[in-house]
C-alpha cells in the first residue's frame, strides 16, 4: 500500500509543481497589471484572458481525450495505436487553431461587446485578445502533447513543458510590461512567445519517445469515429464549464470595474486551487486509464481511493491557507484600496471552495481515464443549466455573492453527479468505444 501511495505521488507531485506555474503566471499578470495606475488595465486583462481561456480551454478535450486514449493504449502496450491517437489529435488541434485565428475579429468584437464592460476595460481587453490569439496553434498543440505524455505516465516531460513555458512567460511578462512599458499588450505578447517555445520543446520530447513516427500510417489508422465522439462529448462539457466562468467575469464587469477587478484576483486564486488538484487528477487519469486498458476494475477503484485521499489532503491545506492568509495574498496582487476591499469581502468563498470542488476535479480524472466522455458531458450540462444559472437567477439580489454562490453550487453538483455514476458496479465495462 505504501508503494502505491508513492506511485500516486510520483505522478502527481511533478504535475502539481508544474501545474502551479500556470495560475502563478496569472497571478504575476494580475500583480504586474494590478500595480498600474488604473483598474481598467486589470479589468481589461481579466476580460481578455477569460475570452482567450474560453476559446483555448473549450478545446481542452484535445488533452483529455488524448490522455485517456493513450493511457489505455499504453496499458495494452500498443505502440501503433499510441502514434495514431497522437497524430489524429495534433491534426485536429492545428485545424481548430487556424479557424480561431481566421475568425478572430468577429469572435473578439462580439465577445467584448457582450461582456458589458466599460469602454476603458473593453479597449484594454481588445489589446490583450487580438495579440494573444496568435498563440492558438501552439497552445492547442501543446494540449495534445501534454495529454500524450501524461497518458504515457511520463512525469518529467509534462513538468518540463509547463515549467519552461510558464517561467519564460513570467520573465517576458515582467520585461515587456514593467521594463518596456507595453502594458496589456506586453502581457499578451509574452504568452504568445512562451507558447511557441513550449511547442518546440514538446515536439522534441515526443520525437524521442516515438523515433520511428510515420505520420501517414498514424493518420490513416482506424479510430477516427471514437476520437471524434469522445472529443464531441468533452467539447460540450468544456463549453459549459467555460460558459460559467465567462459569465462570472462578464456579470462582474456589469457590476462595476472594482468588482470585475476583485473577481479577477479571486478567480486567479481559484485557478491556483484547481491546477493543484488537477495534478492529482492527472495521476488518476494515467493510473485508472492503464487499469481500464487492462480491464482490471479492482485496480481501477483502488487508484481512485488513493487519489481521492490525496485530493482531500491538498484541499484541506488550501482551505487553511486562504482562511489564515487570504487578506495578505490579496494585498500581494494589487495595491488598489478599492479592489482590495472588495476582494476581501468575498474571500470566504475561497475558503469553502477547495472542499466543495475537489470531488469534481478528482472524478474528471477518473472519467477521463475510463473514456466516459458522455457521462462527463451529462454531468456538466446538469450542473450548468440545472444548478448554476437557476441559482444565480434567484440570488441576483445578493449581487456578487450570488455569483459566487452559484459557482460553488455548480462545483458541488459536478462532483456529486459523477460520484453517483461511478458508484455503480461494472464502471469500466461501460467505457465508450465509439
Amino acid at each position: 500500500m505504501l508503494s502505491d501511495h508513492k506511485r500516486v505521488l510520483a505522478l502527481a507531485l511533478p504535475m502539481i509543481l508544474s501545474n502551479v506555474t500556470v495560475p502563478l503566471l496569472g497571478l504575476v499578470d494580475t500583480a504586474v497589471i494590478g500595480h498600474l495606475s488604473d483598474p481598467a488595465f486589470l479589468g481589461g486583462v481579466a476580460v481578455g484572458t477569460m475570452l482567450v481561456s474560453f476559446l483555448f480551454w473549450l478545446c481542452g478535450f484535445l488533452r483529455m481525450a488524448t490522455t485517456g486514449l493513450v493511457a489505455q493504449a499504453h496499458g495494452r502496450q500498443d505502440g501503433p495505436l499510441l502514434a495514431a491517437w497522437l497524430a489524429k489529435a495534433l491534426a485536429m488541434a492545428l485545424l481548430l487553431a487556424l479557424a480561431m485565428v481566421a475568425l478572430q475579429w468577429p469572435i473578439g468584437l462580439l465577445a467584448i461587446k457582450l461582456s458589458g464592460a466599460s469602454s476603458e476595460v473593453a479597449t484594454q481587453a481588445g489589446h490583450y485578445f487580438f495579440t494573444r490569439i496568435w498563440s492558438a496553434p501552439a497552445a492547442l498543440m501543446n494540449m495534445v502533447l501534454l495529454g500524450f505524455l501524461v497518458g504515457r505516465q511520463d512525469t518529467r516531460g509534462p513538468m518540463l513543458l509547463l515549467i519552461l513555458g510558464n517561467s519564460l512567460n513570467i520573465v517576458l511578462d515582467l520585461w515587456f510590461v514593467v521594463g518596456l512599458g507595453w502594458q496589456v499588450k506586453g502581457a499578451a505578447f509574452a504568452s504568445v512567445l512562451a507558447d511557441y517555445a513550449t511547442l518546440a520543446l514538446g515536439l522534441w520530447l515526443v520525437k524521442r519517445q516515438l523515433p520511428a513516427f510515420d505520420w501517414r500510417a498514424a493518420l490513416g489508422h482506424s479510430g477516427w469515429r471514437r476520437l471524434l465522439s469522445l472529443n464531441r462529448d468533452i467539447l460540450l462539457r468544456s463549453f459549459c464549464l467555460q460558459l460559467c466562468f465567462l459569465f462570472v467575469t462578464f456579470q462582474g464587469a456589469r457590476l462595476g470595474d472594482d468588482i470585475v477587478a476583485a473577481n479577477a484576483v479571486l478567480l486567479n486564486f481559484l485557478m491556483l486551487i484547481s491546477y493543484a488538484l488537477d495534478g492529482i487528477a492527472y495521476a488518476a487519469e494515467a493510473l485508472t486509464g492503464k487499469a481500464a486498458g487492462q480491464g482490471d476494475e479492482k485496480a481501477f477503484r483502488h487508484w481512485v481511493r488513493l487519489c481521492g485521499a490525496w485530493s482531500l489532503g491538498f484541499a484541506l491545506a488550501f482551505t487553511a491557507l486562504f482562511a489564515l492568509a487570504g487578506q495578505h495574498l490579496v494585498a500581494l496582487l494589487t495595491d488598489l484600496p478599492a479592489v482590495r476591499q472588495v476582494a476581501e469581502q468575498y474571500l470566504p468563498w475561497l475558503v469553502a471552495l477547495p472542499l466543495v470542488a475537489l470531488w469534481c476535479y478528482l472524478f474528471d480524472g477518473v472519467f477521463i481515464g475510463a473514456t466516459r466522455g458522455r457521462d462527463m458531458r451529462n454531468s456538466m450540462v446538469l450542473s450548468t443549466f440545472g444548478v448554476f444559472f437557476p441559482l444565480w437567477f434567484v440570488s441576483q439580489g445578493l449581487g456578487n455573492h450570488g455569483l459566487w454562490l452559484a459557482l460553488t453550487a455548480f462545483m458541488g453538483m459536478r462532483g456529486l453527479s459523477l460520484w453517483y455514476i461511478y458508484r455503480k458496479p461494472g464502471f469500466i465495462s461501460g467505457q465508450e468505444t465509439g
